[in-house]
C-alpha cells in the first residue's frame, strides 16, 4: 500500500510517500480503507523524534482516520464489510489501509463526509475525556478554552454549547479571536493585544471560571489558577508553552481547585473505549443531526503531507487539517 514514511527525524521535507505492508486485522480489530486522515501535533512530534512510538503501535504517522471496513478480525461483531467508519487509531493513519481496534471505531453519520469524519475522533475524544468526564463541565458552567481556533478548541466550543455551558476562549491574533466568536465563543480574547487573565476576570466580574481546558501549560498555569472560581477544575491536555511553571499553590487550597491532566494515546484501551461509548451516547446523536459538525480548515493529498505539516506548524489554521485518499491503488 501507499503510506507516508520518513527515514530519519527532521522537518516536513523528510516525509515522502512510499510502500508499506497492508496491516492485518487481529482479534477484536478491523482494517479500514482510509479515505481521509487527521493531521495532529503528535504527528509532528513523532516526525521530529520527540514522541516515542509505543511498542504495540504502528510506526506510521496518523492517529485518526475515516474510511470503509475491508477486513474484520476474529470475534468482532460490531461492524460489517463496507461500513463507513471513523476511528482513533494506534498510529498508521497516513496510509491507504489502517488497523483499528473495533471498540475505538464509530459509524459515520450518513450526511457526514469522510473528510469531516476524519476530523472528529481525536478532538472529540480529547474534549470528552478531559473537559466533560474528568473536569465535570456542566450546564451553566463557564469554561475557559485556550487555543479556541484549533481543531480541539473548535470542538470544545461546540461541545460546551451543546451542554448548556458558556465557552470563553483565548487565541493568538484578531482573526482567530473573530473565528472563535463566530462559532460560538461568548468571549474571545486575542492574546496579542490583551492580558487575558485580567480580561477574563473583568468580563466575569471577578467571579472566575468553573473549568479550564488548557493545551498551553508553561506560564499559563499560574494565570489559569488566578482566574478560576471556587471549586474550579483545570484540565491540562498539552504543553505547547512548556512543561515547567512556577505557581502559587495557595489559591488551590483556599478555592478548593482541582488539577487533572492526560494525553490520549497512552490511555488504556478500556478507558479509551469508555470515552467512545460516552461519545456514542452524548455526541454522535447531535453529529448525526447536523450539530457539532467538525470544522475543516484545509485538505491535502497524501503526496502533499509536508505542506500539511508546515501549515500546522505555522499555527495559521482554523479547525482541522486533513489528508485525503481517493482510494487504494
Amino acid at each position: 500500500m501507499r503510506a507516508v514514511l520518513f527515514d530519519a527525524p527532521g522537518g516536513p521535507d523528510v516525509l515522502y510517500v512510499g510502500r508499506a505492508d497492508i496491516p492485518k486485522a487481529g482479534p477484536g480489530e478491523v482494517v479500514i480503507a482510509v479515505r481521509a486522515a487527521g493531521v495532529n501535533r503528535p504527528d509532528i512530534a513523532q516526525r521530529l523524534g520527540r514522541y516515542p512510538v509505543p511498542k504495540d503501535a504502528s510506526p506510521l504517522l496518523g492517529l485518526e482516520v475515516a474510511g470503509d471496513v475491508v477486513e474484520i478480525g476474529a470475534g468482532t461483531e460490531m461492524f460489517s464489510l463496507g461500513d463507513r467508519v471513523m476511528a482513533l487509531v494506534h498510529g498508521g493513519g497516513y496510509a491507504e489501509f489502517c488497523r483499528a481496534h473495533a471498540r475505538l471505531v464509530m459509524s459515520i453519520p450518513p450526511d457526514l463526509s469522510y473528510t469531516e469524519a476524519a476530523g472528529f475522533p481525536e478532538a472529540a475524544m480529547t474534549v470528552e475525556f478531559n473537559m466533560i468526564m474528568r473536569a465535570g463541565l456542566e450546564a451553566g458552567d463557564i469554561v475557559l478554552i485556550h487555543g479556541g481556533s484549533s481543531g480541539i478548541g473548535s470542538h470544545a466550543i461546540a461541545r460546551a454549547h451543546a451542554l448548556g455551558a458558556v465557552p470563553i476562549t483565548t487565541s493568538r491574533g484578531a482573526a482567530k479571536a473573530e473565528y472563535c466568536r463566530r462559532i460560538g465563543a461568548a468571549l474571545a480574547i486575542d492574546t496579542t493585544s490583551a492580558e487575558w487573565t485580567g480580561e477574563v476576570m473583568r468580563q466575569m466580574k471577578g467571579r472566575g471560571v468553573d473549568v479550564v481546558l488548557d493545551m498551553v501549560g508553561g506560564d499559563y498555569t499560574d494565570r489559569n489558577i488566578a482566574c478560576m472560581a471556587e471549586d474550579g477544575r483545570y484540565a491540562l491536555i498539552s504543553l505547547q508553552g512548556g512543561s515547567r511553571a512556577e505557581i502559587d499553590l495557595e489559591p488551590i487550597l483556599r478555592r478548593r481547585l482541582m488539577l487533572v491532566g492526560s494525553t490520549l494515546r497512552p490511555l488504556p484501551l478500556a478507558t479509551k473505549a469508555g470515552v467512545v461509548e460516552h461519545l456514542k451516547s452524548h455526541v454522535l446523536p447531535r453529529l448525526a443531526g447536523g450539530e457539532m459538525r467538525p470544522r475543516i480548515h484545509a485538505t491535502f493529498a497524501l503526496e502533499d503531507v509536508a505542506e500539511a505539516h508546515r501549515l500546522l506548524e505555522r499555527n495559521e489554521h482554523f479547525g482541522k487539517i486533513i489528508l485525503t485518499n481517493p482510494g487504494p491503488s
